[in-house]
């Protein structure tokens, strides 16, 4: 009856009461409903992780029969990381919303989505009935779809939203076929019919069910080559919904997968390298494309997709290990993947709650217009920075423990491995070192010319930090960095029942978390902790030495001109050119281009646009060849009324002879059968 409540009666009552609220009080609403969703539904998450399980049934329909909940330590797990993203995003958000004070009928239906968005995540953790599932799953497309529109003036951010809307429907339709398939061969839409079908058809039946199921979830969550609609729905989108669509809405995505692993018996190990080759082209395609982006967010939405690639290894390694009966392989990948779950959760949404700070300052997201913000907002740069080195997997913070396990994964992988598993484990590892470096060269980028330096054009005379409220959360989530950086067996305990459901007989004997190689990571955190301390303390020195002398500002050498100007910085562009030029085959960059004349240029223009090949490819082209192929029945819209008139008689005439013709042909091939 409690979850019910949480479920059914809070969005409801949520949902009545802010249409007749202040506009100033909307928010608040809103975020009191989550963080009572958050409050009930997060007391049963952390009984699971104690080791509870939950199992009870909600009344249905005709259709669906009873409806199953069960609350196991994996949807314990998600449902906490869902709880801690969504009251930070919502108390980040009741700032940020500000800005858009005026849209009142936009904020109604705004934070009306926002509740319905929280409770249909958390629903799809626990329902095991497959056409509530998808029910779910609709109500959490339509809710996000929503609040990606706030701005649906926009031409861009409605173009974002219908591309996002389209994709999730794919999600539903592929996801539907797998449920309709268990459906029609079993008779039940209970998660156990998929698990008893599963085990009683030959591998390749099950191997063909689970790659269903994959592609449906893979849609949502991200994968390459079913990224597409993330690039455009994470910079249109207010702030805190960029923050949470990626700390959770993606993460359903790999919830699901996660309940099908563990409900589909079939061939592990198969699996696991089919779900390692996609994990490693999107962690390699995702932040080679992230490092050639201008705009902030964008760049950040493809960082998404690497990282959905770096725990989509950990749960390749996983499947491996399954199929091969290595549990610290299956230990090991399965922690690495749900930790990274949760690491990704936190920097990512920091990352672009950060962003929206930059936004509401400078009015722009356009990296190549940005400069010298950390003069201005000094707190924001900062918060920035700590999540730029955790995301890209950099001691001291929690990036490089969930990587650190990972990376662990695959040195055990090797250990007993035939030629092809060697082989592959070092492709993967070598897969993973790039993505690290990539991402790190990323960063240094966006954080350079974002924040250091000078600004390339006037920011406005309003840029300055943003208010206590709107960083508090963001200083909450930086704490978590932290001390998951830190004391990271802590965290990884909380992990051992989810992890158990994997691995069948719980943890090996030989604990791959106990020893030498974790007591390492144990090490390399404090030390690099230590040296953060350290540096920080000189700062904070050298400011209270030289706090009563006066400091002279002079110009920087400007290569011989004596006219210095701010464009004699880098640019994004100039920033990763080598790299561009390198890599270019992968990419499609189109380019605007002046050449600069004189000593004292008057104009010189460079400008760079990056555009995803996957999806020249995949969207683009069948598209374009569609509606060329359509395109030759247009003749039949002549806008004459008697032709309409005609096609109508045409059709219920073949309504009427098409049955005829049908049983006389079946009528004449029994004739012919029976000679």
């Amino acid at each position: 009856m409690t979850l019910i409540i949480s479920f059914l009666l809070i969005p409801l009552a949520v949902m009545l009461l802010i249409p007749f609220s202040n506009p100033k009080w909307k928010s608040l609403i809103s975020l009191a409903g989550i963080i009572l969703n958050a409050g009930i539904s997060g007391y049963f998450a952390v009984l699971t992780l104690l080791g509870h399980y939950f199992s009870f049934t909600f009344p249905g329909s005709l259709i669906t029969g009873e409806i199953p909940v069960r609350i196991d330590a994996l949807s314990g797990w998600f449902i906490l990381i869902i709880n801690l993203v969504f009251i930070t995003g919502s108390m980040y958000g009741l700032f940020y919303i500000k800005a858009y004070a005026t849209q009142k009928n936009n904020l109604t239906m705004h934070n009306i989505a926002l509740i319905f968005v929280h409770a249909a995540s958390i629903y799809v953790t626990v329902v095991q009935n497959s056409l509530a599932f998808l029910i779910g799953w609709e109500i959490l497309a339509i809710s996000a779809f929503l609040m990606i529109i706030l701005e649906h003036e926009k031409t861009a951010t409605l173009k974002a939203g219908i591309n996002y809307l389209i994709q999730s429907h794919f999600s539903l339709i592929i996801l539907m076929i797998g449920f309709m398939w268990i459906a029609h061969k079993t008779g039940s839409y209970d998660f156990t019919a998929i698990q008893s079908y599963s085990a009683t058809v030959p591998a390749t039946a099950s191997m063909m069910l689970f790659l269903i199921f994959f592609i449906g979830f893979a849609i949502k969550a991200g994968f390459v080559p079913f990224h597409t609609w993330l690039p455009y729905a994470h910079p249109v989108a207010p702030a805190h919904m960029s923050g949470m669509m990626s700390g959770v809405i993606i993460k359903i995505g790999i919830f699901g997968m996660l309940r099908m692993l563990l409900i589909i018996k079939t061939d592990y190990y198969t699996i696991g390298f089919i779900i390692l080759l996609f994990s490693v082209i999107s962690g390699l395609y995702g932040v080679m494309l992230a490092i050639l982006q201008h705009n902030l967010k964008k760049l950040l939405a493809y960082h998404s997709i690497e990282n959905i690639g770096i725990i989509g290894i950990g749960i390749g390694l996983g499947c491996i290990g399954l199929g091969s009966n290595n549990q610290v392989l299956t230990t090991l990948g399965f922690t690495g993947a749900l930790l990274h779950t949760l690491n990704h959760a936190l920097f990512k949404s920091l990352l672009f709650y950060a962003a929206g700070n930059i936004y509401q300052t400078t009015h722009t997201l356009d990296i190549e217009h940005l400069g010298g913000l950390i003069k201005r907002m000094p707190q924001t740069a900062i918060l920035f920075l700590i999540s730029a080195i955790a995301i890209s997997g950099i001691p001291p913070f929690n990036g490089f423990v969930s990587e650190f396990i990972i990376y662990t994964a695959l040195y055990s992988w090797l250990g007993n491995a035939n030629l092809v598993s060697v082989l592959s484990a070092i492709f993967t590892m070598a897969a993973l070192v790039l993505i690290g470096g990539l991402a790190l060269l990323c960063f240094t980028k966006a954080f350079g010319v974002v924040f250091l330096g000078n600004a390339r054009r006037r920011l406005p005379d309003s840029c300055k930090e943003v208010s206590i409220g709107q960083l508090i959360p963001l200083y909450f989530i930086t704490l978590l960095i932290v001390l998951i950086g830190i004391f990271p067996q802590a965290f990884i305990q909380f992990l051992s029942r989810p992890v158990n459901l994997f691995t069948i007989s719980g943890l090996p004997d030989n604990n791959p978390f106990d020893g030498g190689i974790f007591d390492s990571l144990q090490s390399i955190n404090f030390a690099a902790m230590g040296l953060v301390i350290l540096i920080t303390f000189l700062l904070v020195f050298r400011r209270f030495v030289l706090r009563h002398r006066t400091s002279a500002n002079e110009q920087t050498w400007g290569c011989g001109y004596s006219a210095p100007t701010s464009k004699q910085q880098y640019t994004a562009g100039s920033f990763v050119r080598t790299y561009s030029k390198l890599f270019q085959a992968f990419f499609i960059l189109g380019k605007e281009e002046k050449n600069i004349q004189g000593i004292f240029p008057v104009s010189g223009k460079f400008v760079t646009h990056p555009y995803d090949k996957i999806e020249r490819w995949l969207i683009d082209k069948p598209l374009k060849n569609y509606k060329s192929f359509m395109g030759r029945f247009v003749f039949l819209q002549n806008g004459k009324l008697q032709f309409y008139i005609l096609y109508g008689i045409v059709f219920i005439l073949s309504v009427i002879v098409f049955p005829l013709i049908y049983n006389n042909l079946l009528a004449l091939f029994d004739f012919f059968k029976n000679l």
